[in-house]
Formats: C-alpha cells, structure tokens, sequence
C-alpha cells in the first residue's frame, strides 16, 4: 500500500511561525506531512492547489494567517476565494471537496496547529487514497514522426508561396502584434524551431483557422502549429499555459480510470434523461468553467446544457447522460499532450460503447469536432453518430409545426472557429436564425467563415493582444446596432466578457451575450398549442 501523501501550504507569517515552534520542540507532526513555505496564501491559485492532487497527493491544506493580520491585505480573502472554487470543482470532479481544506493560525497557536493537522491526516486516512494515481510519462527519443523536419514535410509546408495572405488574414496581426504564420514556417524549415521566441510563437497561435482559409496552397497552418506543439511538449519545452494550466490539469487528472466525476447532479427536476436512451447528450467542461470563471465574469455557460436539453426533450428526446462523464480533450490535444489525450479518448470510446447510445449529441463545437474528427484521426473511432444541437435542430425544425416569438433584440452573431472554418458549418446557425421570426440579425464585417477569433483556443496565448481582439470585436458587434451578441461557444462567451470587464472601457464594451442554443429555448414553441 503506498503511503499516504498530504500537501499543507504554509503561509510565511503567521501559521509557519506556529508550526516552526511545533518543529523546534519536536512535536508529533505527522510523517505525511509535506510542507511548503510560501510567502501568502492568496499566492496559491486554484491551478497550484488542482496540481497537487494531479501529481498523486491525497489531502491538501492551504494555512493562511487569521483574518486582519495578512500581511498584504487581501491574502485571507483570495485563499479562501480560490480554496471555495477548488472544492466545488473537486467535488464535481470525483475527488471529493473534504481533501482540501483551509485554515488561519496566529503564531501562538502552535499547539491548535498540531491538532488540526492531526485531524486532518486522520480524515484522509478514513477517506482512501485519491482516485488519481499519476502516470508515468514516457520520454526518450521523440517518434520519427514528430520532428520538425518530418513535421514540416508530413504537413506540406514547403509548399508556402510566401505570399502574405495569411499574416494579413491572422487575427492576431490584424490585432496589431507582430506576429506571421509565414515567418514561424521559414523559420522552422530554417531548423530554428527550438529558439525560444519560435517556440512562443508557436503558443501563442490561435489555430483558429484564418490563415488556412486564405492559404493558396491549402498549407494547414493550424494543424502544424498542433503537431509542433507536441514536439515541444515530447522535449518538455512547453510554454506555461493561461490560468496557470489549470484546465489542462483537470483534463490529466480525469484520465485516472478510477476517477468517478459526479456530473449531471443538480439537473432542474423538469428536464427528462433516461438510461439506455438511442441519443445520448454529452456536455463538456461548462459546468467547470462557471466555478472557475463565476466570482469575475459571472459567467454562467452550464445554462447551454440545460437549454440544450430541453430542446431535445421539447422534440421528444429523452436522452441518456453519462454520470461519469469526462472531458473529451479538445485542449490537451491542441497543447501537444497527445498522450494524455488518446487517454480520455479511449476512455470516453469505452464509455460511449457502454451506453448503447446510437447518437451523440452536444453543444459545444470544439467538443463536437473532437469527438467527430479528431478521435478518428487519432485511432479512437466511435460506435456512435456525434452530431452537433445545431444539426439536430435544424433537422426537427425542418420538419414544421413550430414557431417563435419574437426574442425581443436585434442580434449579431460570433462564429465559432471550430464550427465555422474546422468543420465548414457557418451555415447552420443562420440557417436557425433565419427560422426565428422576429429575431433581426445584423452581421459585423467579418462574419461566418471569415469571422475573426474570440482571441483565445485551448487557453493558451492570452495576452494584450488577445485582449485587444476581443476588445475589437465587441466594439465591431456594438456598431452593428445589436443588443444582443449570441454566440456558439462557451469560450467565445467567455472571453467577450473577460474583456467587458475592462475597468478603464467598461461602459463602452457592455453588449448582452447569449448562447444561440438559449436564445432557441427561450423562444420556441409548438404552433397551435
């Protein structure tokens, strides 16, 4: 049986005074006990406190000072922000909430401090080791296939004519940051490819799909972004993603097979799945994303799912949830971890197979495309249809018999890059706006397959001038006379209201935004009813 592993993080004032007086009379600490001295405990994030349990600890404690004696002020408060959003995140992931905890000790407290970690050590102890048992990654020799040389070729990108089409498309130069696909291409066939500013290049991509639209010679820049991105990866050479590499934490941890997510708890008592049902709805990371998100933006992307749902159940579908349900990986694959990838991927193929579902249905498209394309490409094929709840509503609108009223707003959309441009699909939400009468939509300048990117994919690359994309965008969806900018992706709506949150320009980029599958729900109904 391996030995139990506990993290406490220990504020430098307070509680380290107090469990440096345990450790200089030679208390009883616990040997489980792993200690680090860290100078505040509003320095620990949630991606710090999510990483500890995905290297294999079993508890962790986060000891800041009593509240009024931090010495920077806030520290208190932040810990027990991030400690409060980590729980319910543990919680929703199967770990289980009461293996983090935090606590706030003067440094005359030495022997209450002993206690509560006594204590702490013998809850774990009752509760088991953690679900999560780390891998042991292979390195070595990266693949032939994963060289810059064999990169370059096996994505034809010999074939650049050097034109400039897609430095003058890229979002992120339209954006003003010095930044070319091409000159990232040169110097990778140059064998430049493991100079560190080739290699931030390389993050900060946005792979969202412009430069390979207006490419002559169909170079696709994104896909060897992609596969350059698992060459750094492979060599440990990965720039640190945003948000501390949170998301990609969670998505590593879920590939431990005996970890049991508890998904789909808190469903509004109206909405209808059955087990064993022919469709099976699958909902990604949303719910993860309020928690972390919630206490900034108020972001509330779970409501697609359960607008979502109902649609399917306002056509008849009960369909079945998986109560175990994992990530799909859309971003471990995007920031070159393909090992840990195809983990989630054979594990969602198995629990796919198990369900008996003929169909997957989901909202999200980077989810769908994930699960459509990349799973195949791979060599994880699915036993089932996956198709996206834009198809499925087209497909039973078609049929007649429903209406709308009006949504009360003049409306711009924001295209999904994984739906618009990976998958060619920009038709199939104009095709429902178009249903909905009494719904004017008015397109910004660029729109549909030409649409400009949100400003961020798989959380990497945000930077100002990510933030200036965005800021660009709303301020475009603002000239357009809407009220409403309805988007198709959690993470569009994510990061439109990071850069409404702009302190400086807050009046100036206020737009309401609501997801397409929402603003359906809300306004749909059986005609004659």
């Amino acid at each position: 049986m391996p030995e139990y592993k506990i993290i406490v993080f220990l504020c430098n004032w307070g509680p380290h005074a107090a469990f440096q007086h345990l450790q200089d009379q030679g208390a009883d600490i616990p040997i489980e006990i792993k200690m680090i001295r860290i100078p505040c405990s509003g320095r620990i994030t949630k991606a710090l406190l999510l990483r500890s349990f995905e290297m294999g600890a079993d508890g962790v404690m986060l000891l800041g000072c009593q509240s009024g004696t931090c010495r920077y002020g806030s520290g208190t408060r932040s810990a027990h922000g991030n400690t409060s959003e980590t729980c319910r995140i543990l919680d929703l992931m199967g770990i289980g909430a009461d293996r983090l905890q935090l606590d706030n000790f003067l440094p005359d407290q030495p022997q209450v401090l002993l206690a509560r970690l006594q204590a702490f050590v013998r809850q774990i102890y009752e509760m088991g080791h953690s679900p999560i048992l780390p891998h042991a990654s292979v390195r070595g020799e990266a693949p032939a296939a994963l060289t810059p040389e064999a990169i370059v070729a096996a994505h034809d990108v010999f074939a650049c004519q050097d034109c400039g089409k897609c430095t003058s498309a890229c979002s992120l130069a339209l954006a003003g940051k010095p930044y070319s696909p091409r000159e990232i291409a040169n110097r990778i066939i140059a064998g430049r490819a493991d100079d560190p500013d080739v290699r931030q290049a390389v993050n900060a991509c946005l792979t969202c799909g412009l430069c390979y639209e207006r490419c002559p010679s169909a170079v696709n820049f994104p896909a060897f972004i992609r596969s350059m991105r698992a060459y750094y990866h492979h060599h440990r050479l990965v720039e640190a993603p945003t948000h501390g590499g949170f998301f990609q934490s969670m998505m590593r941890a879920m590939t431990a097979e005996n970890l049991l997510p508890r998904r789909w708890r808190d469903l509004p008592a109206k909405i209808r799945t059955r087990a064993g049902a022919p469709v099976l709805f699958f909902g990604g990371c949303a719910p993860y994303f309020d928690i972390f998100f919630n206490r900034f933006l108020g972001v509330q992307t779970a409501r697609i799912l359960e607008d979502s749902l109902r649609l399917l159940n306002f056509f008849d579908v009960e369909p079945a949830v998986l109560e175990n349900e994992i990530c799909c990986g859309h971003d471990l694959l995007w920031t070159g971890d393909r090992e840990n990838f195809l983990r989630l991927a054979r594990r969602n193929a198995r629990a796919f197979a198990d369900s008996g579902a003929g169909e997957l249905v989901t909202a999200c498209p980077e989810c769908y495309h994930t699960l459509a394309h990349d799973y195949p490409e791979n060599g994880v094929p699915l036993p089932l249809t996956v198709t996206h709840i834009h198809e499925f509503l087209e497909r039973e609108i078609d049929k007649g018999a429903v209406g709308f009223n009006p949504l009360g707003a003049t409306v711009t959309f924001q295209d999904a890059c994984r739906q618009s441009r990976f998958d060619g699909r920009s038709d199939l939400p104009r095709k429902l706006l178009a249903r909905m009468t009494g719904t004017e939509l008015v397109e910004m300048p660029e729109s549909g397959s030409g649409a400009v990117c949100c400003g961020n994919s798989a959380w990497t690359g945000c930077d100002a001038y990510s933030k200036a994309l965005q800021v660009k965008r709303i301020t475009s969806a603002r000239q357009t006379g809407s009220e409403v900018i309805l988007t198709a992706c959690p993470k569009c709506q994510i990061h439109l209201r990071c850069a409404m949150e702009d302190a400086m320009r807050a009046e100036d980029l206020q737009l309401e935004t609501m997801d397409l599958t929402s603003a359906i729900a809300r306004t749909i109904y059986w005609e004659g009813s």
